[in-house]
């Protein structure tokens, strides 16, 4: 990736990596835009929306989470997975956020947490595809600190979240979510916490 043209780094997390802290550090530090509630209002006022709406399809909340879930698990049981056959709206709603996305770093270099990113850009000439990992131990311990749960709680949180969005990239993409063939970087943050993440990437970008 070259810092001297306008550039993409895109950032996909496993649950409970802290990979949100390491997307807006990232940012802060090369003074760019980090790309996360702007998309959720440029979405709204393309595909017509009501912000409530789009906030309850991409907000991390455990509701969000647990809805997502539950639709998608129905569907797999139901329907063998072709890369078609899901939900229209959805889909609508992806590829509406998805030419968000582009519309916005065409204009300006950004550092994009999740949403697919790795595949939106895949094929930029100045990207950097990322995928942040740590073993689900660690994850787990990360969240019941966080947002003071218990383990067996955090546990089920970082299981369910993993899922949805295993499930998600599948569906919207047809690619796996954990294959490193999909980035440049996959990182396992055990040993280095956020900022020792970032310096890390830093350092591969200079």
């Amino acid at each position: 990736m070259n810092r001297e043209e306008q550039f993409v780094i895109t950032i996909s997390r496993q649950f409970g990596t802290g990979g949100h802290e390491i997307g807006a550090e990232l940012a802060r530090r090369l003074g760019v835009k980090l790309l996360d509630k702007q998309i959720l209002n440029e979405v709204a006022k393309r595909a017509r929306v009501v912000e409530e709406a789009m906030e309850k399809l991409e907000s991390r909340n455990p509701l969000w989470r647990d809805d997502f879930t539950d639709f998608y698990r129905n569907y797999m049981s139901k329907t063998e997975y072709s890369g078609l056959e899901h939900d229209r709206t959805s889909h609508d709603l992806f590829e509406a956020q998805a030419d968000a996305i582009r519309k916005i770093a065409a204009e300006e270099s950004c550092v994009i947490v999740g949403r697919c990113g790795f595949h939106i850009f895949e094929n930029h000439p100045n990207a950097l595809k990322i995928f942040v990992h740590s073993s689900e131990d660690c994850r787990k311990r990360r969240i019941a600190e966080k947002y003071g749960l218990s383990l067996a709680d955090a546990a089920a949180m970082v299981v369910d979240n993993d899922y949805s969005r295993e499930l998600y990239t599948k569906t919207f993409t047809g690619k796996e979510w954990r294959d490193a063939c999909n980035y440049d970087i996959s990182l396992d943050v055990r040993m280095f916490g956020v900022n020792g993440a970032v310096d890390f990437i830093m350092h591969c970008i200079e």
